[in-house]
This record gives C-alpha cells, sequence and structure tokens, in this order.
C-alpha cells in the first residue's frame, strides 16, 4: 500500500470515527429507557399476566386495551359569540376483555357465577359480599421481567363467554372462552421500577 493511501485511510478513519461516536452518544440520549439507555424498542405485546385474588389467572392469551374517556360538556352564554366553552365532564373506562382457551380451569365460569347463577334460590342469585374484585395487569419483557403494571379496580364480570364459535372451517382451532369486566378506575403502578435487562456472556 503506497504512503498516499495510507495517509488518505488514516484521515477517513480520523474524521469518521469520531462522527459514528457522536451518534451513538446522540442515540443514546434520545432513549425513553433510563436504566437501560440502549434499548430504544417499546415493550412488546405478547409477554403479561393476569392476578385477582392474590393469584394469576392461567391460560390468558388475550387482553384487551385500558381505555378512558372523558365527556365533552359544551356550555354557551347568551352573550357569547356562536361557539361555546368545552370543558370536561363525567369520565368513563371502558370494559375490559379477558380471554382464553377453553380448558377445564373454572376462574371465569365461578366470577361470572358470583354474578348470576343459574337454579339459585330467590335473593340469591348474586354474591353480593364479592362479586366485585380488584385485579391486576402485568407487562413483562422478552426475558420475562416485570415492566409495567396496572391496578384495576371493583371489576365485575358484565359478559361471560362459555364457549366461543365453533367453526369446522376456522383459521385459528382453538375453542376460546372470554370474560368482560366492567370496571370503576385503574391507575399505573408506580412502584414498579424499569428493570436492568440481562446480558449475557
Amino acid at each position: 500500500m503506497s504512503l498516499a493511501t495510507r495517509t488518505a485511510l488514516l484521515l477517513i478513519l480520523t474524521i469518521t470515527i469520531p462522527t459514528l461516536g457522536a451518534v451513538m452518544v446522540a442515540h443514546t440520549a434520545d432513549s425513553e429507557f433510563v436504566v437501560n439507555p440502549n434499548r430504544f424498542d417499546p415493550y412488546k405485546v405478547f409477554k403479561f399476566r393476569v392476578k385477582w385474588d392474590g393469584q394469576y389467572v392461567k391460560g390468558i392469551s388475550k387482553v384487551s386495551g385500558l381505555r378512558r374517556m372523558t365527556e365533552v360538556m359544551t356550555y354557551r352564554r347568551g352573550g357569547d359569540p356562536s361557539a361555546g366553552v368545552k370543558s370536561p365532564g363525567k369520565t368513563n373506562f371502558a370494559a375490559i376483555v379477558l380471554e382464553r382457551g377453553r380448558t377445564h380451569a373454572d376462574a371465569f365460569e365461578k366470577w361470572a357465577s358470583k354474578v348470576w347463577r343459574l337454579g339459585s334460590a330467590p335473593g340469591a342469585e348474586v354474591s353480593l359480599k364479592d362479586f366485585r374484585k380488584d385485579i391486576r395487569i402485568e407487562l413483562l419483557n422478552e426475558a420475562g421481567q416485570l415492566v409495567i403494571a396496572f391496578n384495576i379496580f371493583r371489576c365485575w364480570p358484565s359478559e361471560y363467554v362459555a364457549l366461543g364459535n365453533l367453526d369446522a372451517n376456522a383459521d385459528s382451532v382453538v375453542a376460546i372462552e372470554s370474560l368482560t369486566l366492567q370496571c370503576e378506575g385503574w391507575e399505573r403502578d408506580a412502584s414498579v421500577p424499569e428493570p436492568a435487562e440481562p446480558a449475557l456472556p
């Protein structure tokens, strides 16, 4: 390699390496993760757990989103311009739908039966003392570490599907059981910290 070629390569490396380092530092500064600044991927949706009565419920494969809606109240005084003033009204929390493959586990059925049970004596159709429960939804990262948790309050089943649609030509061959829960609010558990992600040797 000639002296001129070596000089040109050295010049390129002198310019490129600091530039790459600056780009890496900038990317790290833009990270939305404090404990793991080299992570840029949002958390995935396929690892999670649901808990009530102090136990994780087995087999849940799908949970609908946590959504809240605030009504818009419009008010206008007689002397105001044609457009009114908008302010927040009542806030409602959307129902949460849990789905799992149909097995002999009976956690869904037992809870639904506390709201209404066929064949019960008059006045005994509903278990007023404990038909409402607080539940917890936990999101895990790819390594199975707890990363985010939500506590959902005063839930009760408004719809129970003991056996979903049966279809000999369906793409999915799994029989589905589902539970629709009404709730009166939820909040993120701020005590759950961002975990230090593992590094394999």
